[in-house]
């Protein structure tokens, strides 16, 4: 199941953050919470067990 462990306001930061875990080998997706405006906001996904060890990333990366 995926999980949810940040809410960002622009597509660039939430790509931004895909890179970051991405690189770091988390499997990440990036959905829009409202599809119908392309400056919305984003979430940012994770399998749930990799959930807390990809949160502490994003912190420790000063992303959040």
């Amino acid at each position: 199941m995926w999980t949810v462990i940040h809410i960002v306001q622009s597509e660039d930061r939430a790509n931004e953050i895909n890179d970051k875990l991405s690189k770091d080998g988390f499997l990440v997706k990036v959905q829009p919470i409202n599809r119908n405006d392309e400056d919305g906001f984003f979430q940012i996904l994770v399998p749930e067990a990799e959930a807390e060890e990809a949160y502490n990333l994003i912190a420790e990366l000063g992303l959040s």
